[in-house]
């Protein structure tokens, strides 16, 4: 049980590490259909961050001809155009099989925490966080992907969704461009 605690301390502290990274993604994202390989295969590295400021007409732009859902409007307070672009929210839920011994689960987890961290780094995942409660949904991806076919995708090639410790309630979810958590 001590393991267990100190696994979820580990899983706690490096979430809070991730989602704190102030950093701009690179565009790895293309126009032609994607296949996303089994994460133990993709070695592509991210490219140098684009440090320009572009405007919000270019951004939009962009992320349509790659394909992401996007629309804008007018703050009336501030008289700025807002740009939203369509996320995927991936819930993990407990999932059938959750039968693991300790070991395996200490395995499965360090799995998990990599393969969101390869997420993260390569552009797909904005932000990972477990909930801090003992409910049925254990936690949170949201993935910046133009598609829910590749968000599910993504999620699913989890090792603990693969396992069957976790399942995947993906949504679509919409958020203002630019904005940060505080």
């Amino acid at each position: 049980m001590e393991t267990l605690k100190r696994v979820l301390v580990l899983l706690v502290f490096i979430f809070g590490i991730v989602s704190c990274k102030e950093e701009v993604k690179s565009e790895i994202i293309t126009e032609e259909p994607i296949v996303v390989e089994p994460m133990d295969k993709v070695t592509e590295e991210p490219e140098a961050p684009k440090l320009e400021k572009q405007s919000i007409a270019a951004l939009k732009e962009e992320l349509t001809t790659r394909g992401f859902k996007v629309f804008d409007y007018v703050n009336e307070k501030t008289k700025d155009t807002v740009l939203m672009q369509q996320y995927f929210m991936a819930f993990l839920k407990d999932g059938p099989i959750r039968n693991q011994n300790e070991e395996e689960v200490v395995i499965l987890q360090e799995e998990h925490l990599a393969h969101l961290g390869k997420m993260y780094d390569l552009g797909y995942a904005d932000i990972s966080g477990p909930f801090g409660d003992d409910g049925d949904i254990r936690g949170i991806t949201i993935y910046n992907v133009p598609t829910q076919k590749m968000a599910d995708s993504l999620a699913n090639s989890d090792p603990m969704v693969k396992a069957g410790r976790l399942i995947i309630e993906m949504h679509p979810w919409w958020a203002a461009k630019g904005y940060k958590l505080r």
